[in-house]
């Protein structure tokens, strides 16, 4: 991704305020970082558009992060419909019968733990990558834990910001 302008990023840049809305909610689910990247329209670069993000995502209080998690189904689980999902969790569409089982019990166990669903920019990964983070991720403090969301939770908005300023839409 070059940080130059795009078709697609003029196209966003120009969306009436309910279609950026919605389109910005479709990279996550923080109606407070959606808001965020709305008022700095238009954004020059898509380059900038990631910056903004990144600023926008530090910001978030614990209740936005809560928000924009609740947006994301428990890996092993995209959401029925939902193209973004199945696409992201690609990783565990060919596990085993056993490692989904695994993945279930562990995804439970860490939201027992703290709280709200383990989150990982899946993108690129196999279920087992997936599978062995949840493991290692689970005995982390929730301080830890929350730095790690928040740092996945921006590669995972970087890379829904540059499909919806790449994507031909016309």
């Amino acid at each position: 991704m070059t940080s130059s302008s795009t078709p697609g990023l003029a196209r966003f840049n120009t969306l009436d305020g309910s279609a950026a809305t919605a389109a910005l909610h479709e990279v996550c689910a923080s109606s407070a970082w959606g808001s965020k990247l709305l008022a700095q329209r238009p954004h020059p670069t898509v380059e900038a558009l990631f910056l903004a993000s990144d600023a926008a995502l530090a910001e978030l209080t614990e209740q936005d992060l809560a928000e924009a998690m609740a947006g994301h189904p428990p890996i092993g689980r995209p959401k029925p419909g939902d193209p973004t999902s199945s696409r992201e969790q690609r990783g565990m569409a060919g596990a085993s019968e056993e490692l989904k089982a695994e993945m279930l019990e562990l995804n439970l166990a860490y939201q027992d733990t703290f709280g709200h669903v383990f989150l990982i920019c899946a993108t690129g990964a196999t279920g087992e990558q997936m599978r062995d983070a949840v493991k290692a991720r689970i005995g982390n403090t929730p301080e830890r834990e929350r730095e790690i969301v928040r740092a996945e939770l921006g590669k995972i908005n970087r890379i829904r910001l540059a499909r919806l300023v790449e994507e031909d839409n016309d």
